[in-house]
């Protein structure tokens, strides 16, 4: 490949409605596909949760997501940044539907009462034993405990609790899957139905800001618990944001909004 060849890669806040909050992805339209290793070296460049890579289809868009570390199978915020960027960018009319092959399948998103809406699968965890040492790791008893293909799920007695979390990392990365989500029930005066944070160490993360996927998982959980399908979720990270979850059976959809931080040019070299 030409080494005179650059490529523009664009930095969003997602989740968020104002900069620097939410959970920052870059994103990086490519002319045509590259090889994987290449990917993960320009992720761990860009040392954000997510760096999201596309490749034009003639049904849409080819879309990876890849950490500082890994490749992962799903990932929220990157899509919905990866949609804000096809719509700001003119790759995109204002009302066409994004669509994207992905590792999990074709994934959606739309435009539609002033938020980008994402269609991603369910997947509500199964009740199980916690591992021996994770109230350790964690330093608060659990209530509930659950897995579900990628992550686990725990659930603790209060906000003050899981504000007040300093995990053991090391311990949480011995764990297994791509990461803990750690929950309890919000507070509706500050307009949130239920509050998270997620560790994912195993894949480069310590605590993501806010983890559109997870809620995946959050969204029929806490549907079980309050009786209800259309709920807020407020991840409570340092940058934090808001997920508004829909469940629908088989999918969930997952709204919020987007901002463009920064635009650069990606001088690449060959493979």
């Amino acid at each position: 490949m030409d080494s005179g060849l650059s490529l523009s890669i664009t930095q969003v806040d997602a989740f968020t409605d104002r900069p620097f909050a939410g959970n920052p992805a870059a994103v990086c339209l490519l002319p045509s596909e590259r090889e994987a290793s290449w990917m993960q070296l320009v992720a761990r460049e860009m040392n954000l949760a997510e760096t999201a890579f596309l490749v034009r289809r003639p049904d849409g868009f080819g879309l990876r997501w890849f950490t500082p570390t890994v490749e992962v199978d799903l990932c929220g915020h990157a899509t919905l940044a990866s949609a804000h960027v096809l719509w700001e960018e003119g790759h995109l009319s204002a009302g066409e539907t994004a669509r994207f092959h992905t590792r999990s399948g074709l994934l959606t998103a739309a435009r539609r009462d002033g938020r980008i809406w994402l269609d991603f699968p369910a997947l509500p965890e199964t009740p199980a034993e916690p591992p021996e040492d994770l109230a350790r790791a964690l330093g608060v008893p659990i209530r509930h405990f659950g897995v579900n293909p990628i992550d686990s799920l725990a659930e603790v007695d209060s906000e003050k609790t899981l504000l007040g979390l300093r995990p053991d990392l090391v311990a949480l990365r011995r764990l297994g899957g791509r990461g803990l989500i750690v929950t309890c029930q919000g507070r509706s005066e500050k307009g949130y139905d239920f509050a998270s944070r997620f560790f994912a160490p195993g894949a480069g993360i310590d605590e993501d800001p806010v983890t559109g996927s997870a809620h995946c998982c959050l969204g029929p959980f806490w549907a079980k618990r309050l009786g209800r399908t259309e709920m807020t979720g407020y991840q409570a990270s340092a940058r934090g944001g808001f997920v508004t979850v829909r469940c629908r059976g088989e999918r969930v959809e997952l709204g919020g909004n987007a901002v463009t931080v920064l635009r650069g040019t990606l001088l690449d070299s060959p493979s």
